[in-house]
């Protein structure tokens, strides 16, 4: 793959990611399983790292993750939770490790190696021995404080163990050369301060099997597996709903000054402190001794409690650790080994389309059931009539599907060799299958597109989007509720939703006067709106909600952003002539201006804080390298906040470039174009005014 397609597949990886993280940490949905979003996020790790001048501050493996929501009081953690990187094969562990010993200059033969367990991240904060704060990751910095219901895991204790003498001097015996024993007793013998520590709250297999007999008996859906459940066990307000969970949990990680020098006394010291952990964990030396504890582990995986998928390994010295730093999102220093995605046979029995909100025509193959990590598949997106060629799938092949994980498959290659010749090319139809419009591919698009913009499945997706957690977000109103109102007429567009009255709901079967007056509140309630909220839930093709925000950012209105010329649109950061065209096109449509003008009728903008006003107004600044003091999300913020504009590429409106640890070639394209390099010091002199 050369540069160009290389950026191409990396614009649209980092899309995927986006909206798959999205869904799940914010809102604890997901629309793959885990590890097929691992197998994405890994395909763009190494692409960037093999082309690092295209990593951008937004790429989804510069951060750790989503937003975290409302219905919980927001907490900063101390410490930022970051996440790591992932490796699927011995060969990748040991390029890993060669990577660590160049850093190091040294030889590194110490490693402590844990099951990865699948369940929701949380931090536990102890105050003199005595729980008082419990928070989810969040974004890594700022997550929800979920105290109340982590109270209701029997496994998490209320107040930590205080060892007596014999504990914490055999304790100090095991570890004499990795523990400052001074401060170690003296810290312990009374827990006294500040101790942080970090797990994994899950939900074993057997809770979970007992859990989906009661739902299927209150005829609600099943979860699909124990991390959703737990994720969403830990974020209900009802804290009895949590205790009936029966949640556990494991430590994984202790923050606090108490003498300690590697992470195996760190996991031993959690177990001290009555903190339970897994008892699988190892002491390694070697790549071969990790791959080897990898693989017994996943000979183990099915008869185990509790999900994995993999394990974790990390340098044991923690001094080491702390020198080797962060990339990104994720310190150099700690590996996410995965297990192999789980594969298997079927036949292709036909191939029908699916109608997006955009009217794009994606093609899924209906499978013969066959049993794939625990769960039967029967569909799986074949994505676009490019796919199916570069597959040369034809219905009644004999395919390879791979769970990459536990939720959704993907065809990976056809078994030629089981072709019987009655098998028959798909072509894409000429119709719609929704509506019988005509269907045609846009010039330069892998994508057919049906051409009625009235169409059903069109503008049943189009409302459902609207309605999206990251646009109106207007509870209560679901799906099977929008496909209701527009069966009834009462929804043709997005515009619509603000028109319905109490009468009109309240008469349909499902409705009375209360659900009815509910649901219009609701709805009222949603008129107001931010601005990039606002955007994004236009739909507009390729505009995705952090491109939304940029355009908020710099437009500052709606109605500047509808008058915006292409040249206009691609002058703001990270849009390119692909957006601009589509944001422009989107505006220029009589229709959707339409829809525009009567939703502004009702619905309220918020308008973005004025970008101009700040120490930094009218500078425009690109970080490279790495920072020691702030993540560069963070940088990116404060330099908004202080009126400056932020961008990922070096061009002639940019003024300052701040240099971090291990520039890449943005530095020399800066020096070209004239702006100021700045060292990490003398940006944050800047932004202190």
């Amino acid at each position: 793959m050369d540069k160009k397609e290389a950026k191409i597949r990396i614009g649209k990886l980092r899309e995927a990611i986006r909206h798959h993280r999205y869904l799940y940490h914010v809102h604890d949905r997901q629309e793959i399983s885990e590890a097929a979003l691992d197998s994405l996020k890994h395909e763009l790790y190494q692409l960037e790292q093999r082309y690092p001048d295209l990593i951008t501050p937004d790429s989804p493996t510069q951060r750790v993750g989503g937003r975290p929501l409302d219905k919980f009081r927001k907490v900063r953690h101390a410490t930022p939770m970051l996440s790591m990187e992932d490796v699927f094969s011995p060969e990748e562990l040991q390029e890993w490790i060669g990577r660590l010993e160049r850093l190091a200059e040294t030889g590194i033969d110490d490693f402590y190696v844990e099951v990865k367990m699948d369940g929701l991240a949380v931090s536990l904060v102890y105050e003199d021995g005595v729980l008082v704060r419990g928070a989810t990751r969040g974004d890594g910095r700022v997550g929800e404080d979920v105290l109340n219901n982590l109270r209701t895991i029997e496994a998490i204790p209320l107040r930590l163990h205080v060892p007596d003498d014999r504990e914490l001097s055999g304790f100090i015996s095991r570890h004499r050369d990795s523990i400052d024993a001074k401060t170690f007793r003296r810290r312990l013998s009374r827990s006294a301060g500040r101790i942080e520590v970090r797990g994994e709250v899950f939900m074993t297999k057997k809770v979970l099997e007992d859990i989906n007999r009661e739902q299927e008996k209150r005829g609600l859906p099943p979860f699909a597996n124990p991390r959703n459940a737990a994720a969403g066990s830990v974020r209900q307000l009802d804290p009895a709903v949590t205790r009936a969970r029966r949640l556990d949990f494991f430590g994984y990680a202790l923050l606090a000054d108490l003498g300690l020098r590697t992470h195996e006394a760190q996991h031993e010291c959690l177990r001290l402190l009555g903190i339970k952990i897994n008892p699988l964990s190892r002491r390694l030396s070697s790549a071969g001794d990790i791959t080897d504890y990898q693989s017994r582990l996943q000979t183990r995986r099915e008869r185990l409690p509790y999900w994995t998928d993999g394990v974790v390994v990390v340098v044991n010295d923690d001094g080491l650790f702390s020198r080797l730093g962060v990339v990104g999102k994720a310190p150099r220093g700690i590996i996410a080994f995965k297990f192999p995605a789980e594969q298997a046979t079927t036949v292709v029995e036909d191939i029908k389309v699916q109608v997006g909100r955009t009217g794009a025509l994606t093609p899924v193959a209906v499978m013969r059931p066959v049993r794939v990590a625990g769960t039967t598949v029967t569909h799986a997106s074949l994505h676009n009539m490019d796919e199916i060629g570069r597959l040369g799938v034809r219905i009644g092949d004999t395919v390879v599907i791979e769970k990459a994980g536990d939720i959704i498959p993907r065809v990976v290659q056809v078994v030629t060799q089981a072709r019987s010749g009655k098998e028959r090319s798909f072509r894409m139809p000429k119709r719609c299958p929704i509506c019988g419009a005509s269907v045609r591919r846009p010039a330069g698009e892998v994508a057919y597109y049906c051409t009625n913009e009235d169409c059903y499945a069109r503008l049943r997706r189009q409302i459902q989007h609207f309605l999206s957690k990251g646009a109106a977000d207007i509870p209560g109103l679901g799906h099977k509720i929008v496909e209701r109102f527009i069966e009834e007429g009462l929804l043709s567009d997005a515009a619509d939703l603000y028109a319905l009255r109490e009468d009109d709901i309240a008469g349909l079967e499902g409705f009375g006067e209360r659900s009815a007056a509910n649901l219009v509140a609701a709805i009222r309630q949603s008129s107001r709106m931010e601005l990039a909220r606002f955007i994004f839930a236009l739909g507009i093709r390729h505009v995705g909600y952090q491109t939304a925000q940029e355009l908020a950012r710099h437009f500052g209105s709606i109605g500047r952003l509808r008058q915006a010329g292409r040249e206009e649109l691609e002058s703001v950061p990270d849009i390119g002539p692909v957006v601009a065209a589509s944001v422009s096109e989107f505006f220029r449509d009589r229709k959707n201006s339409r829809l525009v003008d009567r939703l502004l009728k009702t619905v309220k903008l918020e308008r973005p804080q004025d970008p101009g006003q700040g120490t930094l107004s009218g500078l425009t600044f690109v970080i490279t390298g790495t920072l020691s003091g702030l993540s560069r999300d963070e940088a990116h913020r404060r330099i908004r906040q202080a009126g400056g504009q932020v961008s990922t590429t070096v061009s002639s409106r940019v003024t300052h470039l701040v240099v971090g640890d291990r520039p890449g070639s943005k530095l020399a394209q800066a020096r070209r174009a004239g702006a100021t390099v700045l060292k990490e010091s003398e940006f944050l002199d800047m932004l202190k005014g």
